[in-house]
């Protein structure tokens, strides 16, 4: 097992930069600074979540290490802390502490002008749920009922300390439960009764559900303005339509009209989308609720430019990057996308291996994708992804000056479908890879041929999480199934599922930890991994080795590299051996130099050793605290593992 700790910590050169280009608040005469606040006395209610109910806070800190830099300071206040100490035992009656008392504010002071301030609070005890009632739902559909009963009992559970966000959310998710249901009137009236002596709170909820109601016409607003003045409508509306899938008569639903707003929010052409059904009071006799799609439009065409440099443990490369991007491609929201990434690697010059450059290394990635919405049903889009690249086969950290450097010509395709269902996102395909293998330095391993792979791939999703940029609570689950030999000439199967998790410890600090596994199970390849690596290279079995080893090379697992175990270079965690058609002076020296690795596929100490191959079993964990600290700021410290096997899972 390989594991390594790291943490992240902003560098001194940052902050005095900023400082310095930020200058430094200063404190009004006469006030003082919050250098600090403390709530005391509090055990069962989140102090943080209380003390940002406050108006006096401490001052903040530039990077939670400099007070009055960037920021202004807090200045103490006398009345907002008495109004605070009110706030305080409001706060804590809305969380079922109806006793609780703010018996003080006390001001320490720490210097000329700057003072900690504490608030002492007694809680009490809390209130219970005893009882929780609902009242007409009598004559609806037992379904009906059972769901109303199911969204009130989750958020409000008996004999629980009342808390009045989740009081008022029983009170949304009950309303809820019938208008998804074709209830678009329905009301819902809640009362609660607090036994302050006994402790208990008694609830009801009062329902008045009306009668069912269907959609009626769908009209959409917004195409034929951008904001500056009418124009010609760009964005059709037939297939806005088909990805509304709502029609005159369908039973009215929130849950479709959410569903509607996601599913035009994919197409990629608006910045904001609004949902207003007509629901007037009194309703209708009817029951007919007309339903208005308000729209704004977003640039259907983008071109993108830019560029960078990347310098790691494996390479030095500068590119351009350089994109094109049409969401009403030949009309019906066809989108059409063009990528290329053209660049050099400056070789030999690495992180740890600072010299100048005695070759340049040319790469270039061309990829484009055409999506097809609404194909086969309203919400399933048609993707084809074609791509053309090429690139040198860097993988050793110190690589000899005699070695060869080898390069692939690579093309692949894809084509395939994928859906979004609520928080499920599904999408299978039909690939195509295929690898030429060619040589930018030193001559081609006479062995090496061109690989060819194809496999169908599943991928499922399943997001809970709060935002899917910066998470701060909630739960992700994913897995990724390949099966190559549908063509090609490399057979296997490849399971590859992931978890992650965000917990939140504090309004700033997330708890995310991330465990993967990988699975491959090699037919047409792997004797030579599993069982022939510590074997010398001879005449008679390079050919197969080399094949062997160039396949795992593409198909095998590797662990580290940014995304994954960041102690280590990217795949610097796999089992390593000599690799024939890239360090052939070692190979021919193998047991000389002891470069035979153990059967485990441990790492030798050796440099000229170090080439990763590829494993077939999998599995890594990611612990992670993350700290937000201001404007674009965070930092992380975290624990990375993992491990890959060179024998697949029995």
């Amino acid at each position: 097992m390989l594991v390594r700790w790291r943490s992240l910590r902003p560098g001194p050169c940052l902050v005095l930069a900023l400082a310095f280009l930020s200058g430094c608040a200063s404190i009004p005469d006469g006030h003082s600074a919050i250098d600090d606040l403390t709530i005391r006395g509090v055990s069962k209610i989140d102090d943080s979540d209380l003390a940002q109910k406050l108006a006096t806070a401490p001052s903040p800190k530039l990077l939670g290490l400099f007070r009055g830099v960037v920021y202004d300071y807090e200045v103490y206040n006398r009345s907002a802390l008495q109004r605070d100490l009110a706030r305080a035992e409001r706060f804590c009656r809305a969380r079922g502490f109806f006793e609780a008392h703010a018996r003080a504010g006390r001001v320490i002071r720490t210097g000329t002008k700057h003072v900690r301030v504490e608030i002492v609070i007694d809680e009490g005890l809390p209130v219970v749920v005893d009882d929780v009632k609902l009242e007409g739902l009598e004559g609806l559909p037992a379904d009906v009922t059972t769901a109303v009963r199911k969204a009130v009992s989750g958020k409000l559970v008996k004999g629980a300390v009342f808390d009045e966000d989740n009081f008022k959310a029983a009170e949304i998710a009950a309303r809820r439960a019938l208008t998804d249901r074709g209830y678009a009137y329905a009301t819902v009236k809640p009362d609660a009764f607090v036994d302050v002596v006994n402790h208990v709170v008694n609830t009801s909820f009062v329902f008045r559900p009306g009668e069912p109601a269907v959609f009626g016409k769908v009209t959409i607003v917004g195409l034929d303005s951008d904001g500056e003045g009418p124009r010609k409508p760009e964005i059709p509306e037939e297939p806005l339509l088909r990805a509304i899938a709502i029609h005159e008569g369908d039973p009215y639903s929130t849950a479709a009209l959410e569903a509607s707003t996601q599913a035009l929010f994919d197409l990629e052409v608006f910045s904001a989308v609004e949902m207003l059904p007509e629901l007037p009071d009194p309703p209708p006799a009817s029951h007919i609720v007309p339903l208005t799609v308000k729209v704004t439009p977003t640039a259907l065409r983008q071109l993108r430019l830019g560029g960078g440099v990347e310098l790691d443990q494996i390479k030095t490369d500068l590119h351009l990057l350089i994109g094109w991007e049409d969401h009403n491609f030949l009309g019906g929201l066809r989108n059409f996308s063009v990528d290329f990434k053209p660049g050099v690697v400056l070789y030999p010059t690495r992180i740890n291996n600072l010299v100048a450059p005695d070759t340049l290394l040319p790469e270039a990635r061309l990829r484009l994708q055409l999506r097809q919405p609404g194909f086969l049903e309203s919400r399933t889009s048609l993707f084809v992804r074609p791509e053309l690249n090429m690139f040198p086969l860097l993988v050793q950290t110190k690589p000899l000056p005699e070695d060869p450097v080898v390069g692939y010509h690579e093309l692949r395709g894809a084509i395939g479908l994928d859906r979004a269902l609520w928080k499920l996102f599904g999408s299978i395909s039909y690939n195509v890879q295929v690898e030429n293998p060619f040589v930018y330095k030193g001559e081609l391993d006479s062995a090496l041929k061109t690989l060819i792979i194809a496999y169908p791939e599943l991928l499922l999703q399943l997001d809970f999480r709060d935002n899917r940029i910066h998470p701060h609570k909630g739960i992700f689950l994913g897995n990724t199934i390949q099966v190559a030999g549908l063509g090609g000439s490399v057979v296997d199967v490849k399971v590859q599922p992931e978890v992650r998790t965000y917990v939140p410890i504090g309004r700033k600090v997330t708890f995310a930890t991330r465990g993967a596994l990988g699975f491959l199970f090699p037919s047409s390849y792997g004797d030579v991994i599993q069982n022939h690596l510590s074997d010398p290279v001879t005449p008679a079995n390079r050919e197969d080795r080399v094949r062997d080893i160039q396949t795992t090379l593409f198909r095998g697992l590797f662990s580290g590299g940014p995304s994954s175990n960041r102690g280590f270079p990217i795949r610097g965690v796999s089992p390593h051996g000599v690799v024939p058609f890239l360090n052939p002076s070692t190979a021919v020296q193998q047991v000389a130099l002891s470069c035979a690795p153990s059967s485990t596929g441990a790492v030798s100490t050796d440099p000229v050793c170090s080439i990763p191959i590829g494993g077939f079993t999998l599995w890594e964990l990611s612990n992670e605290f993350r700290f937000r600290i201001a404007g674009p700021f965070s930092a992380a410290a975290f624990c990375d593992m993992s491990d890959v096997s060179p024998r697949p899972a029995n």
